[in-house]
């Protein structure tokens, strides 16, 4: 008997309602946001807005757009203690991202209801989706190998914690969910990577794992350990009724093709998630198309300013159903996690309507993100002058671009850097600007502990005037146009180390 057929019944009315979703797009948004306001009018922020007498998007309009520095002060208050700030009660609950222009490290708050309706919905969603594109499924015949991070007391708040998204989840998930979930929580939130893995692979080894969760780069360490203890050439030699990974957090196309030739199984499928710190907004809906589907029914509220525009002192900015198809916007969400038109950072491109697809098309300024350690231009910049200040050298122009894993799983960044004065020694430079971005940026830091996922950035040294002959070759000399400092894919650099030979 096939149990996952059985169970799938209960998911087919949640498929039927998506469905059913396509064409009610704006009075939907416009529900999600009356119940949002309504639920908030009690809190100081609501008060501050006078969001009792807000009885519609263009009086939501007047609203102002929201940074993480805009708002960390409110949520500084509530990881203290204080409760009915920006959503209301108080809020035990805080995810930790990378930081902004001022901050190592941003805690996003994750609310009671924005774990039901948000993130655990997007997850349950996810299962939903993939057995309506699987009818074949064997889904629930074994385990799920979820893979988390771990969190750390906030404060000395009691009960309050900080802490990756995904071990927010698993410290909360439902106690049924933990008899079709491996490894154990004790297991699943350690600290220690090196021992998470360790300890994921010797207690999985033997279990009948249908499906694994989390981020490709994380999941590749434990892939590739599983393989080394048990002597297997692919994962389902070990694994063999494994046939789905839900995976987001990082593209996966550098992925992609590693995972083909660790899983050789013609069953294994693919689904993207987008389940962010802030919220869980879209999902693969189509294992044949890799754009997502933007969930419009949980509590989240979307904007959307063209990219063209974000830094405008009044740029446009539009519901959903005012986008337009194929045009790069920067998201603008509010959620009941107390985000209030608060711009994520991350880009999307719609590619459809009815229902609304979209791919990631970046982040809303230069960045490397190959492996989850979302780099920023302001990162660079600082721990660029400061392994200037303590090797005497000086920075004309550089660029940046990642080293994607090879089959040893060995990646890196790759600096590009022009210099006017030499520094007294390159790998002196080399060293301090890995601590120095470390110590500014605290998911760099933690790609690069005990090189497990990034190893020491790799410097090149570019020869004199090769940015001035880079940007003439490409037609883009003076006015506006400008070295890409930082870039999530090899494009660039590519053509600059031809120049450089």
């Amino acid at each position: 008997m096939n149990t996952t057929k059985i169970i799938d019944n209960i998911f087919s009315p949640r498929r039927k309602e998506i469905e059913k979703n396509f064409k009610h797009t704006e009075e939907i948004q416009s529900k999600v946001l009356k119940g949002l306001i309504s639920k908030a009018s009690s809190t100081e922020w609501g008060k501050l807005h006078n969001y009792s007498n807000i009885k519609s998007y263009t009086e939501f309009n007047k609203v102002p757009i929201q940074t993480y520095d805009d708002t960390k002060e409110y949520i500084d208050r509530m990881r203290h203690g204080e409760k009915d700030i920006l959503w209301p009660g108080i809020v035990k609950w805080y995810a930790k991202s990378s930081g902004t222009t001022n901050d190592k490290s941003k805690f996003i708050p994750v609310s009671a209801d924005g774990l039901k309706n948000i993130h655990y919905k997007g997850g349950q969603d996810a299962v939903a989706l993939y057995l309506g594109e699987n009818p074949n499924s064997r889904f629930f015949s074994g385990k799920g190998l979820i893979l988390g991070g771990s969190h750390s007391p906030n404060y000395n708040f009691k009960n309050s914690l900080v802490g990756d998204l995904s071990a927010i989840l698993i410290q909360n998930v439902n106690p049924l969910v933990n008899l079709i979930r491996v490894p154990k929580k004790e297991i699943a939130l350690l600290s220690e990577f090196e021992e998470k893995v360790e300890k994921i692979a010797s207690t999985t080894i033997h279990q009948n794992i249908t499906n694994i969760s989390g981020v490709p780069s994380w999941m590749l360490a434990v892939i590739k350990r599983v393989l080394e203890k048990t002597n297997a050439r692919t994962l389902d030699e070990v694994w063999p009724n494994l046939e789905v990974f839900f995976h987001g957090g990082v593209c996966f196309t550098p992925y992609r093709e590693q995972y083909k030739v660790l899983i050789k199984s013609d069953k294994m499928h693919y689904m993207e998630t987008y389940n962010a710190s802030e919220g869980f907004f879209g999902l693969q809906n189509s294992l044949s198309d890799t754009a997502m589907m933007l969930m419009t029914d949980y509590d989240v509220f979307y904007e959307f300013i063209p990219l063209e525009e974000l830094g405008n002192d009044n740029p446009t900015i539009i519901p959903l159903w005012g986008v337009e198809i194929g045009k790069n916007y920067a998201m603008v969400i509010s959620t009941s996690c107390g985000l209030w038109r608060y711009i994520i950072g991350d880009t999307v491109k719609f590619t459809q309507k009815d229902p609304y697809k979209f791919i990631i098309s970046g982040r809303t300024k230069h960045f490397i993100n190959a492996f989850g350690e979302e780099l920023m231009v302001d990162n660079a910049e600082k721990g660029l002058q400061r392994a200037c200040n303590e090797t005497g050298a000086q920075v004309l122009e550089y660029s940046a671009a990642p080293v994607f894993m090879d089959e040893n799983a060995k990646c890196r960044h790759q600096w590009l850097i022009e210099f006017s004065k030499m520094p007294d020694s390159v790998n002196k430079f080399r060293h301090i600007l890995d601590k120095s971005l470390q110590e500014i940026n605290s998911d760099y830091e933690a790609k690069r502990h005990k090189d497990i996922t990034l190893q020491e950035p790799e410097i090149i040294v570019a020869r004199p005037n090769l940015f001035h002959d880079w940007l003439k070759a490409k037609g883009k000399l003076g006015g506006q146009h400008k070295v890409p400092r930082l870039s999530n894919n090899r494009e660039h650099i590519e053509s600059m180390l031809e120049l450089n030979k």
